[in-house]
């Protein structure tokens, strides 16, 4: 009786094993449905718009600072400036929407998809959406902080130095941060050669008008360029920062152009990012009509 006891025992618990792996496919299944669901596509399109604004208004800030002007030329500056703007409470809310879409469209990529690329191929490109997952949230967290008004202009530096100083007193802080400053900058001259190899155009859908086609690649050249610029510096202050053992100095995006302008041609320099981080703006407004979204 004991065994037979047993051995049902064992049964049931093989069927409730099963049963519960029933259950989380399913709930796999309807959770990428979702994800692949025509309304979080528009969602996440408008994601890249959003963005693009963003960039375009670091990119004026940028420029209002070479010419003397004010401003935080970070991503907090530039939701601070889209909050000043008539109807700024519904643009700041419309944008975080937009940004958790495509934020939880890219997760959606790195969990289900790339499943029939080589492992390799695989790995980099699931690595990628989960990268740009973090990004988009970064982004969507920032225009909420803003919309309950909670936010303010000059944040991530102050996020950046403070989160710098934690990290600096870890153990192993150092060494880590060293090696996130190097991955910030090997990831701007990424965007950079990108931008010169016009390997973006992979992700486009390019219009059949050649006038049309020039445009996109040329705002796609600039903006990628201006880009892996700003993250060449923002990654190269945090390194130095580091090792220098002054973490005040790791200011993050504002800091990053703000050392451009102090180097000789700084001015100059520092309006030319600004024109280039305008062109990649607008090249993200492009991009949500245009980019390949599929699943």
């Amino acid at each position: 009786m004991h065994l037979c006891g047993g051995k049902l025992s064992a049964t049931q618990r093989s069927h409730g094993g099963t049963a519960i792996k029933k259950e989380l496919k399913q709930a796999a299944d309807t959770a990428e449905t979702v994800t692949n669901s025509r309304s979080l596509e528009l969602l996440a399109r408008a994601g890249f718009a959003a963005s693009g604004v963003l960039h375009l208004l670091v990119g004026l800030i940028a420029i209002r600072l070479a010419m003397g002007g004010s401003g935080s030329a970070d991503f907090s500056g530039a939701v601070e400036e889209l909050s000043a703007q008539p109807a700024g409470p519904f643009l700041l809310w419309a944008s975080f929407a937009a940004c958790a879409a495509l934020a939880l469209w890219q997760v959606s990529d790195a969990i289900f998809d790339y499943n029939h690329l080589p492992a390799k191929d695989k790995a980099g490109k699931k690595a990628k959406a989960a990268a740009q997952a973090v990004v988009f949230t970064g982004l969507a967290l920032t225009l909420m902080s803003f919309a309950m008004g909670s936010g303010s202009g000059g944040d991530n530096k102050k996020t950046a130095t403070d989160l710098t100083i934690a990290v600096m007193k870890a153990p192993g802080g150092v060494a880590l941060l060293v090696l996130v400053g190097v991955g910030i900058a090997v990831t701007g001259v990424v965007y950079a050669i990108r931008g010169l190899r016009k390997s973006f155009e992979k992700q486009l859908l390019m219009p059949s008008s050649h006038t049309a086609r020039t445009a996109v690649t040329v705002l796609g050249v600039a903006g990628y360029v201006a880009k892996g610029t700003v993250l060449l510096l923002t990654g190269m202050l945090i390194a130095i920062a580091t090792l220098r053992a002054h973490p005040e100095e790791s200011t993050g995006l504002d800091g990053g152009l703000r050392a451009l302008r102090d180097q000789p041609f700084g001015v100059y320099l520092l309006a030319a990012v600004g024109a280039g981080l305008i062109c990649y703006g607008v090249y993200m407004v492009v991009r949500a009509r245009l980019a390949k979204m599929e699943k």
